[in-house]
């Protein structure tokens, strides 16, 4: 019990709480869009604590969502076969980065997950969706996996550029989730490893983000209700406006 609540009583209430309505707000998020709950948990719990912190947080919730949105669906087998250079490159590049990188403690880290938000933000707002030729899936999407490993070892945030990139394959609907789903879980996997291996994972870590999940799933429950009364496309918009400017904060503060 003293591991499951141990981070919580060394933050403090205040920052407990923001912990708890970041996940509910979070969740919220990809109960809507089906997708943002990392990168909504890491811009806003940014703005009060270390990336580290924030990333070993996210683990449980995102781990949970992701696997429940990648088995929904009957395409797994199809999309591993067709994803498989990319995750294992994701896996590569968070490797590689957690060993040359790290999410570190200081200002640059902020100012960089700042950056990612912000070109991820600008990417949904301005970016038309891409058309990847089948010919070049063979070295564009062990480059994109690279990247975004990289990325993700150094802010926490996996969706750039795997996101339009998977994008841009012509998935209908159903598959787009579920391969979406396979991305972050595997991200997600491959970013708790770094952050164990740096010593950033610990028990403690572990039980308050178990806890971070309650309100993360209360979300999802809130945002897919929200979905069937509210516009997807106006919700996606004021989303990407939130997360530029977090990012453009983030930036600026660091």
């Amino acid at each position: 019990m003293n591991t499951l609540f141990g981070m919580y009583h060394t933050i403090g209430v205040s920052l407990s709480a923001l912990v708890l309505i970041t996940f509910l707000l979070a969740g919220t998020v990809k109960g809507m869009i089906g997708m943002g709950l990392p990168t909504v948990a890491m811009g806003l719990l940014g703005l009060a604590m270390l990336p580290a912190q924030a990333a070993a947080l996210l683990i449980v919730p995102s781990m949970f969502t992701n696997v429940w949105q990648l088995m929904a669906g009957g395409h797994l087998r199809g999309l591993i076969r067709r994803l498989w250079p990319v995750l294992t490159m994701i896996c590569v590049g968070t490797f590689a980065g957690s060993l040359w990188l790290g999410i570190g403690s200081g200002k640059s880290m902020g100012h960089a997950l700042g950056a990612a938000l912000l070109v991820y933000a600008l990417c949904g707002l301005f970016l038309p969706t891409l058309k990847v030729p089948p010919a070049a899936e063979r070295w564009l999407g062990p480059l994109c996996g690279l990247i975004t490993g990289i990325i993700t070892s150094a802010t926490g945030v996996f969706v750039i550029p795997v996101v339009p990139y998977i994008q841009g394959l012509g998935l209908d609907r159903n598959e787009l989730v579920q391969a979406l789903g396979l991305s972050f879980t595997i991200s997600t996997l491959a970013l708790g490893a770094g952050l164990f291996w740096n010593g950033e994972l610990g028990g403690s870590e572990i039980g308050a983000s178990i806890l971070a999940l309650i309100p993360a799933l209360l979300g999802m429950m809130i945002g897919q209700w929200l979905r069937r009364r509210i516009s997807a496309i106006w919700f996606r918009r004021v989303f990407f406006i939130g997360m530029a400017a977090l990012g453009v904060h983030l930036m600026i503060a660091g």
